[in-house]
């Protein structure tokens, strides 16, 4: 049985998350002058289980297509091209990893391309 995790104001253990906004996708909402979507880089100062899924939810940003921290469904434009996309999943991608090897102390970096249905969801909200 997973649990679920959440952001406490005290009595918590510390999670940090640097983040930029580097794209917004869709006309804003009128009552939250909020855009339909966006690209999230994010940066983990520390790696607690979901965090960065917890940390964007709590911020009122859940990541598209995740059944646990999501907040409802999104858009109607937005499920739409997340259909389109074939997009059956959390839209969260390790972009670059980074880590000092444990044995011979020489700093390592993965980097890859988001994966095809990350890409083709990406296009269909830029047409947003």
């Amino acid at each position: 049985d997973r649990k679920k995790m959440a952001v406490l104001k005290s009595g918590g253990r510390e999670a940090i998350t640097d983040y930029v906004v580097q794209q917004t996708f869709g006309r804003p909402a009128k009552a939250s002058n909020a855009p339909l979507a966006a690209r999230v880089a994010c940066t983990l100062q520390t790696g607690r289980t979901h965090q960065i899924r917890v940390h964007m939810a709590s911020r009122g940003s859940p990541l598209l297509g995740d059944p646990v921290y999501g907040s409802g469904s999104p858009a109607a434009p937005v499920r739409a091209a997340i259909a389109e996309a074939g997009l059956k999943r959390q839209a969260l991608h390790a972009a670059i990893l980074g880590f000092v090897h444990p044995v011979t102390g020489q700093p390592l970096r993965f980097e890859t391309a988001p994966p095809e249905d990350m890409q083709r969801l990406e296009a269909l909200l830029t047409d947003l």
